[in-house]
C-alpha cells in the first residue's frame, strides 16, 4: 500500500514503479505531489531490494507540468520550487546508482519533459509527446529541460522547438535518440515492465557504473579521459562478486545470477 497521497508506490520482481497520481489534474505537480515525488525517488533509489525503476502517470497523461492552479503570492519566486523542490528529485534520477525508466502516457508537457529526460531509458505510447509548452504561459523551460534538448537537438533545433511551443511525437522522439521505443497505448506499462525486468537480471554495479560513465564523458569528457575514466571503473568492476559469477557462468554455459555485490 502506497503511503503518498499523490504517487502510487509498488515494487514487483525487484522493480519499483513510481505513479503521478493526479489524473484529474493531469498529473500536474503541485506542492505535495513535488515533496512526495522527491520521496518517492530517494526510497527506490536507496532500496536494495530494487533494481530498476519506472516512472509513470496515471490516466491519460504522463503530466501536463507544473500545477498553475496552485494559490501563490504575488511575490513569490519559482526559484525555491525550482531549487529545492524540483532538482532534488531529478538529480537523484540522474544520480541514482539503478536505472530509471519513464513509461510516457499521453502529454509530458513543461517540467514532466525534464523528468522523462533525464530517465536513462524511455519507453513512449504511440499517443505520447514531448512538448515545450512554456512559452505559452511567457516563460522558458525549466527542470533541466534547454540542457536536454540542446544535447538532443543542438541549439537551432531546440531553440525552435522551445520558441514555438512544438510537440515531439513518440516516432520523433526514438529519431532523435530522446527515447528508446515506441508501444502501444494499451500495452505501455507492461512493455516498459518487462524491459526494466531484463534489466533487473543484469549485474547492478555493470548497470551503475555504465550510467556513471554515460553522465561523465557527456559534460565534455576529452576522449584519452574517457578511457582513463573507464579503467578506474573496470578496476572497480573487476575485483567484485559478480564479475567472477559472470565468467563462472560463461564457462559453465549457464545464465549468471548477478548479486550486486
Amino acid at each position: 500500500m502506497s503511503q503518498y497521497q499523490t504517487i502510487l508506490y509498488e515494487v514487483t520482481n525487484r522493480v519499483a514503479t513510481i505513479t503521478l497520481n493526479r489524473p484529474k489534474a493531469m498529473n500536474a505537480f503541485d506542492a505535495d505531489m513535488r515533496r512526495e515525488l522527491m520521496s518517492a525517488i530517494s526510497q527506490a533509489a536507496g532500496d536494495d531490494g530494487v533494481r530498476a525503476v519506472i516512472l509513470t502517470g496515471a490516466g491519460r497523461h504522463f503530466s501536463a507540468g507544473a500545477d498553475l492552479t496552485e494559490n501563490v503570492t504575488a511575490d513569490a519566486l519559482p526559484q525555491f520550487q525550482l531549487e529545492d523542490e524540483f532538482k532534488p528529485g531529478l538529480l537523484a534520477i540522474a544520480q541514482a546508482p539503478k536505472p530509471f525508466l519513464a513509461a510516457v502516457n499521453g502529454a509530458a508537457s513543461g517540467v514532466a519533459g525534464g523528468y522523462v529526460m533525464v530517465c536513462d531509458m524511455v519507453v513512449m505510447a504511440e499517443n505520447a509527446f514531448l512538448h515545450a509548452a512554456f512559452g505559452a504561459v511567457g516563460l522558458i523551460p525549466d527542470g533541466g529541460v534547454t540542457w536536454q534538448l540542446q544535447h538532443h537537438l543542438g541549439s537551432k533545433r531546440a531553440y525552435e522547438m522551445i520558441a514555438l511551443g512544438e510537440k515531439l511525437s513518440a516516432a520523433r522522439c526514438v529519431q532523435l535518440g530522446i527515447a528508446n521505443r515506441v508501444t502501444p497505448a494499451e500495452s505501455l506499462l507492461q512493455d516498459t515492465r518487462a524491459l526494466a525486468e531484463r534489466l533487473a537480471q543484469q549485474a547492478p554495479l555493470a548497470l551503475r557504473y555504465a550510467k556513471q560513465a554515460l553522465r561523465k564523458v557527456a559534460v565534455g569528457m576529452e576522449f584519452g579521459d574517457a578511457v582513463s575514466y573507464e579503467a578506474a571503473l573496470q578496476n572497480r568492476l573487476s575485483k567484485s562478486e559478480d564479475v567472477r559469477e559472470g565468467v563462472r557462468a560463461f564457462l559453465e554455459k549457464r545464465t549468471p545470477v548477478f548479486n550486486g555485490r
